[in-house]
């Protein structure tokens, strides 16, 4: 079995495609697998699997990420309904600083997002009942925990649901915008 990888518009965040076994019985498919990862030059040591489950659609959570030394890639992918899944680069020293970009992950696809670390993410959800998994390269941290503004104008995130209808958490409707973040610093990643 081999993966399907392919970079978005920040080259850096890369869509995943793993490979689906289907018969009369159903599917079988290796979402995670260490050694093909490896092959394909993605050395990633998950430490922790993350829930999401969302009632309605237009739940929308994020942008979230942890800073150094507690920052985390996060491998995305959604077992039911639908997600416009956002990558923001918040590494200051970036030629694509404050540059967005996202995909479309589903059950139905069977894709997933790889979003690495210096990078701030967040989901909407495109279809009730919504459930996506994510396993993350770091444990969490209450005190490395930040978030950005889901709507600032200087990222210009174009969110497939309108503002007005979307269900946000008050942390995520109260988040500072980019310009007055705390983000990514390599110095602070390699003080590790």
């Amino acid at each position: 079995m081999s993966l399907e990888i392919r970079s978005l518009e920040l080259e850096e965040v890369l869509e995943i495609r793993p490979v689906r076994i289907g018969d009369n019985r159903g599917f079988f498919s290796e979402t995670w697998n260490a050694q093909r990862f490896s092959d394909a030059g993605l050395n990633l040591h998950f430490v922790q699997d993350n829930h999401s489950y969302s009632a309605a659609r237009g739940v929308l959570r994020g942008l979230h990420y942890q800073l150094p030394p507690y920052a985390q890639d996060k491998l995305v992918r959604v077992v039911r309904g639908a997600i416009f899944d956002v990558a923001v680069d918040i590494r200051p020293d970036s030629p694509t600083f404050g540059k967005w970009c996202a995909a479309r992950i589903s059950a139905a696809d069977w894709n997933q997002l790889l979003v690495p670390k210096g990078f701030a993410h967040g989901f909407l959800t495109l279809e009730p009942e919504t459930e996506v998994i994510y396993k993350v390269t770091n444990h969490y941290s209450p005190s490395h925990d930040r978030a950005i503004r889901f709507d600032d104008a200087d990222i210009g995130i174009v969110w497939p649901i309108h503002h007005s209808q979307l269900e946000l958490s008050e942390k995520d409707r109260n988040a500072p915008p980019l310009a007055l973040a705390e983000v990514f610093t390599p110095s602070r990643e390699a003080g590790r």
